[in-house]
């Protein structure tokens, strides 16, 4: 060992077995750290985003991110899943589905207009800078949704979400699955494209924006309270329903 070095055995649960480098996958291995390193720098040095992270136990106990590493230590590091998220223990506590707000990256445009369709308050903008995420996320209580790992390691964001889905309806589901959303949905109450609220008006109120064969054939509509758009209940409307079901 060299002089200054704390060598640690390091331990990941399968969960959090993709974040590492190929060579140290698989099982323990020993790693010669900083005397007095913070489990979190510690653990994000090996490529796994703190915000993965469910929980960590050094020597067999219960260890927070910044508790610091000596030499011998045995550190066992698990990530969550939807099973975690009312409980008590661990490094983070959860809102309850209903109360579920997000933010999403510039590159998930998809996934935010997904949410959105199925009733959750999501922030996405495709100019979004890390630090503006950051920001919302901290001062709002926003989940930070990603596949930029890079900007999981922002110290500002608590709760987030890495997402390893490449496609927007997969990444949906992934999504509901792993935060145990159904109970949170309030299908079409927000806006798709500016995430308002929708509200319930009379046909006659919008009978001017109507296309001839809507005004034709639907009866009820809602619009939305931010950019006025009227959404009904068509075709596209019938596949949303489809998509939320099978999620």
């Amino acid at each position: 060992m060299r002089a200054g070095t704390a060598m640690i055995t390091l331990v990941f649960a399968d969960a959090l077995q993709p974040f590492l480098p190929p060579a140290r996958r698989g099982g323990a291995w020993c790693l010669a750290a900083a005397p007095g390193a913070s489990l979190k720098h510690v653990i994000e040095a090996c490529g796994v985003p703190h915000t993965e992270v469910g929980a960590i136990r050094v020597n067999g106990q219960p260890a927070g991110f910044a508790e610091r590493v000596a030499d011998g230590d045995h550190i066992e590091v698990r990530g969550w899943s939807a099973a975690d998220l009312q409980a008590s223990h661990g490094l983070r506590r959860w809102p309850p589905a209903q109360a579920m707000r997000f933010v999403a990256d510039a590159h998930l445009g998809g996934l935010a207009r997904r949410l959105r369709m199925a009733g959750f308050d999501t922030l996405f903008r495709n100019d979004f800078a890390d630090r503006e995420i950051a920001a919302l996320a901290a001062a709002e209580g926003r989940i930070v949704l990603t596949r930029d790992r890079g900007l999981l390691q922002h110290r500002a964001i608590s709760h987030a979400c890495y997402l390893h889905a490449i496609a927007p309806d997969p990444q949906f589901r992934e999504l509901v699955a792993r935060l145990a959303l159904r109970p949170g949905f309030r299908p079409f109450s927000r806006c798709i494209a500016c995430n308002a609220p929708l509200a319930v008006v009379d046909k006659a109120e919008v009978l001017g924006l109507l296309p001839p064969s809507v005004r034709a054939h639907h009866v009820h509509f809602t619009r939305c309270t931010g950019c006025g758009r009227v959404f009904w209940a068509g075709s596209h409307w019938r596949r949303m329903v489809g998509m939320l079901d099978a999620a």
